[in-house]
């Protein structure tokens, strides 16, 4: 999956193998707003982020990140 690296300023291929799913839960006053993403962490220790709508998140492989 490509991932943008802040520090490095450029884009990053992690493998499938080593990220997680997550999704984030928050209260609003409509209801419970579910956020999907997919985080790793890459060679040099960078923390990478990136938010995918539910679709994509259902197709991929990756383990559920436990919270």
């Amino acid at each position: 999956m490509k991932f943008y690296n802040v520090k490095k300023r450029a884009s990053v291929n992690i493998s499938d193998d080593k990220c997680t799913k997550v999704i984030y839960k928050r209260k609003t006053t409509k209801g419970v707003q579910e956020r999907y993403a997919v985080r790793a962490v890459d060679s040099d220790g960078s923390n990478l982020t990136k938010f995918i709508n539910k679709k994509t998140f259902d197709t991929l492989k990756c383990p559920v990140a436990k919270k």
